[in-house]
């Protein structure tokens, strides 16, 4: 394929990439030969840099990595069709593809980030929140037996805004006590029980991201 293709005088060749099973345009990038090759050969995709002048892994940081699944070059050869399969999301905004927007700047509500899109990572970043969020769901939907969340949801609303109380104090505690490691650990519970509260009352983390883009 490298032999085909024509680079431009920079050594680059745009890259369109594709979420392989649906179609959606994810994002536009750069690559070089050498960003290409490692392409090919980790079936990740890598891409050049223009403003740090640099090779790159997709997902190097924040672990919404792409798993490549197949790959082509246009009739002149100028410019490649990479088709991938998303983990989290591609841009960096916080949607699932850059091309979130229409002519006029609105928002297109397919491009948020969708939850059937989503694949568990097991690294950090807001990947991970989508898998906290789709087990608390699933305690919802299956009630299994010995389940705290399970017992959160069958005890109903009450008991668990009373569990957000509780453990929003004890996260005033531990920041004023100004140890780190225990606020981490109050937060992390917090956190936990929200999203408990967000499946009861049927609030998305896309409703949420939502929202703060609005603000931002």
């Amino acid at each position: 394929m490298l032999e085909n293709l024509k680079f431009d005088e920079n050594g680059l060749i745009p890259a369109i990439v594709q979420d392989y099973k649906t179609g959606q345009v994810l994002m536009l990038a750069y690559m070089n030969k050498e960003s290409l090759e490692k392409t090919v050969e980790t079936k990740k995709t890598w891409f050049y840099s223009r403003s740090r002048k640099r090779l790159w892994m997709k997902g190097e940081e924040s672990g919404h990595i792409q798993e490549v699944k197949e790959m082509r070059y246009d009739c002149d050869a100028d410019a490649l069709l990479v088709k991938v399969e998303q983990t989290g999301v591609a841009c960096h905004t916080g949607h699932y593809s850059c091309f979130y927007r229409d002519i006029e700047g609105e928002e297109k509500e397919e491009a948020l980030f969708d939850e059937s899109k989503i694949y568990a990572s097991g690294r950090e970043g807001p990947a991970i929140l989508y898998e906290l969020y789709e087990v608390v769901k699933s305690r919802k939907e299956e009630m299994p037996e010995g389940s705290y969340t399970t017992y959160l949801f069958s005890k109903g609303i009450d008991k668990i805004l009373k569990k957000v109380g509780e453990e929003t104090a004890e996260v005033i505690i531990a920041a004023k006590n100004s140890d780190k490691g225990e606020s981490v650990y109050e937060i992390s519970d917090l956190i936990y029980h929200l999203m408990v509260l967000m499946v009861e009352k049927d609030i998305t983390l896309s409703d949420i991201f939502a929202e703060l883009r609005k603000r931002r």
